[in-house]
């Protein structure tokens, strides 16, 4: 019996429990400033009915747990999370973090220093820490469970010095806590990810994203990063167009580095959005996964053990606090 726990909105649970594992989607997701605007409308009850027939869904098709990798300032309702959790079953793990730059509030931009200088990696790593081990915050109310997984994501066009530091406050909040860190790759998975592993982090602590974009498959991105020991997400399954890979090649690819050992090293999520505020959702849902691209995995020649360690263990050993 595996006596790792989890870090779940409703508390630690035993990593055995978590089922199928879909390691990149979006809950309730604001853009930052959305919640203050005139013509956006934040029904609870409607938007708690929308993500619990997602939920549901997803459950039904043999779901088990869905981790919400929006960070702290993204539309992150964690009682409404808990209530989610409680109503469909499904166990939820909420992020701490933030990023890219350009989502960042001005107060993580330019705190009260002479030039205005990033903030540097220890007040951001102290910040993500105490969501973990204080609990996350509900603003200036009170703090609830501990956050389950650091995530950020890097600006598209390349590295700025404030994703860098974001990069180095969740690689040092993950080491002092034991959770582990997930981002999503701007211009550079490689480089990126030796930012992170600077700080010690092992490497199979870290899952990068956005690896099953076109530019990152042509630059040899998933290979290079599953070298250094790092998870690869493929986080748009169900994503054609747009730069992403169809689900076909997306298959391949996985079959690809199945066969070249690497399968205890492949996430996947859809990367979808349950409700959006502010910005266009990602409406497919979460079952996708399941529904459409296992299938695929299989008519690619994808064993059901290999299918099980993608959909379950890997995501389990990820985020299993340790």
């Amino acid at each position: 019996m595996n006596s790792t726990t989890v870090n779940t909105v409703l508390g630690p649970v035993p990593a055995d429990e978590l089922g199928v594992v879909s390691v990149h989607e979006a809950l309730l997701s604001v853009l930052p400033g959305a919640e203050h605007a005139f013509d956006i409308t934040l029904d609870r009850a409607e938007i708690f009915e929308t993500l619990a027939a997602k939920l549901r869904d997803f459950r039904a098709h043999g779901g088990g747990t869905l981790v919400d990798g929006t960070g702290m300032f993204h539309g992150r309702d964690l009682r409404l999370y808990e209530s989610l959790s409680r109503a469909t079953g499904v166990h939820i793990v909420a992020s701490t973090g933030q990023g890219p730059e350009e989502l960042l509030g001005g107060y993580f931009l330019t705190p009260q220093t002479n030039p205005p200088t990033p903030w540097p990696a220890e007040k951001f790593a102290d910040l993500f820490t105490k969501e973990i081990t204080e609990g996350m915050v509900v603003p200036r109310v009170e703090r609830r469970a501990p956050a389950g997984l650091v995530t950020t994501a890097v600006t598209r066009a390349g590295m700025t010095a404030t994703d860098e530091s974001l990069l180095r406050g969740a690689a040092r909040a993950a080491l002092a806590t034991g959770t582990a860190v997930s981002f999503r790759h701007g211009a550079d998975a490689v480089r990126e990810l030796d930012v992170v592993l600077e700080e010690r982090l092992p490497a199979d602590r870290v899952a990068v994203g956005g690896l099953d974009r076109k530019d990152a498959v042509a630059a040899g991105a998933p290979e290079q990063v599953v070298a250094c020991g790092a998870h690869i997400l493929l986080d748009h399954v169900g994503t054609e167009g747009d730069g992403h890979l169809t689900d076909t090649e997306r298959a391949a690819l996985v079959a690809d580095l199945v066969r070249a050992g690497h399968t205890d090293r492949i996430l996947l999520s859809v990367g979808a959005t349950g409700v959006a505020k502010g910005h266009p959702a990602n409406d497919l849902p979460y079952s996708h996964l399941l529904t459409a691209f296992a299938p695929l995995l299989s008519a690619h020649g994808i064993g059901d053990g290999d299918v099980r360690r993608i959909f379950e263990a890997n995501p389990r050993e990820l985020l299993a606090v340790r």
